[in-house]
């Protein structure tokens, strides 16, 4: 489903999940997008991001805005499928079947208290590895390390939380590499240990969450959800008077 430039499937909680089990279970190499109207904004201003969105073995609506426009696109049930709540029913049914996951992503101190969170509220999960990697590059060797790591472990799915655009496109590189599903995150791994508050529930079903992580953090997020936000509603509302088409059709 053609959002502007963006190819966002139109997919249940429950399709999403069992596609991402059924990989997992067969220990394909998969990489799944979490799309917000960031994300969609972003595909359109810079071609090599926008490629990684378009390979996506599953890219999800992930903000108010982007399931709003999948709804008047001819989906009126879209629900958002959101980052931190896909990785946490998806922990839950883990849990269950025995199946194990890894972390990779975020900072040591955020690693230690979600693997204690993910414990207490999941006492059969079983977490085969939890990395923080350095900020800068690693090297070919360092890489292959890391992918050796995760294969080794057993994991069905790699649970990662770089941020976007550097989550995407980790993952697009290690499709191939990496014997699991990826999914990126982003914040989900603060959000759930806690280190950054989440919006309420009401301002979440409100499509506000993005108001509230731009009201905790203005410095560093402005840009991201003033300027492509307005620049996502133009673009959307373009779109839609084109009859749903996107620009490039």
């Amino acid at each position: 489903m053609p959002v502007l430039d963006a190819n966002i499937d139109a997919v249940t909680w429950t399709d999403a999940l069992a596609r991402i089990f059924q990989w997992a279970n067969a220990r394909e190499s998969r990489y799944v997008c979490i799309c917000n109207a960031h994300s969609v904004v972003t595909a359109r201003l810079d071609p090599a991001f926008g490629a990684v969105v378009a390979e996506a073995d599953l890219a999800t609506p992930d903000g108010a805005p982007v399931a709003w426009m999948i709804r008047k696109l001819g989906h009126p049930s879209q629900q958002r499928i959101n980052g931190p709540d896909l990785m946490w029913k998806y922990c839950d049914a883990a849990s269950r079947r025995g199946e194990s996951i890894y972390l990779y992503g975020g900072t040591p101190e955020t690693l230690e208290i979600l693997q204690r969170r993910l414990a207490h509220e999941f006492p059969s999960l079983r977490v085969a590895g939890a990395e923080s990697p350095p900020f800068r590059a690693l090297s070919d060797d360092e890489d292959a390390l890391t992918v050796a790591r995760i294969n080794a472990s057993g994991a069905g799915t790699v649970w990662v939380s770089l941020g976007c655009p550097k989550q995407e496109k980790w993952m697009a590189a290690h499709r191939g590499h990496v014997n699991a599903v990826m999914i990126g995150v982003g914040a989900a791994f603060d959000y759930h240990a806690g280190t950054i508050q989440r919006a309420p529930k009401w301002m979440q079903n409100a499509g506000l969450e993005w108001l509230h992580r731009l009201c905790s953090e203005p410095k560093r997020l402005w840009k991201r959800y003033l300027v492509t936000n307005t620049l996502f509603v133009i673009g959307a509302g373009a779109q839609l008077l084109r009859g749903g088409r996107p620009k490039r059709s």
